[in-house]
């Protein structure tokens, strides 16, 4: 009798670790993550996630990175307009960015962020994400300000200390 064992190979395990953590960030913030929720959401043992990740914090750190990557691309699409400038441009895209992926934004600028030595490519990434920022106020004061108002009114809308009906018109008339 024969038995032959089928090897698995699930193709890029990484991605997909990722993509399942990051559906569990969504679902319950960064608390809601685990290795091994995330391999039992690709379909691996937790073993396997151990193979790409070293633990948790390496793990929230590659989907922040991952946030970081987004974020920089939402904020480099952000179009100057007729009375916008580039910058308010960014800022709203900014803010857009944290309502749409409360989850991912929360994780990107929390305590992780302050640990981010430990993860080179995570602190590179944030650091990129305001370049593009520091780059449309025409330096770093006057993006520091502009960041400090964007993350401030991201914030309060997203823990619901603004009420507003219309939180585009209002992020659209507070981002000028």
């Amino acid at each position: 009798m024969s038995t032959s064992r089928k090897s698995y190979h699930h193709g890029d395990l990484r991605a997909a670790l990722l993509d399942a953590a990051d559906a569990l960030l969504e679902q319950g913030g960064d608390g809601a993550v685990s290795l091994r929720e995330a391999a039992r959401m690709a379909g691996v043992s937790p073993t396997a996630a151990y193979r790409h990740f070293a633990d948790k914090d390496d793990l929230l750190a590659a989907l922040a990175v991952r946030g970081f990557a987004a974020f920089g691309a939402a904020l480099q699409a952000a179009q100057a307009g007729p009375g916008v400038s580039a910058f308010a441009a960014r800022g709203r895209a900014y803010v857009r960015f944290a309502l749409e992926r409360p989850g991912r934004f929360r994780l990107m600028f929390g305590p992780l962020l302050a640990r981010a030595a430990a993860h080179p490519t995570l602190q590179a990434a944030s650091r990129q994400a305001f370049a593009a920022l520091e780059t449309a106020a025409a330096g770093r004061e006057p993006a520091l300000r502009g960041w400090s108002m964007a993350h401030g009114l991201a914030h309060l809308l997203l823990d619901g200390a603004i009420e507003a009906e219309d939180a585009q018109a209002l992020i659209d008339s507070l981002l000028r």
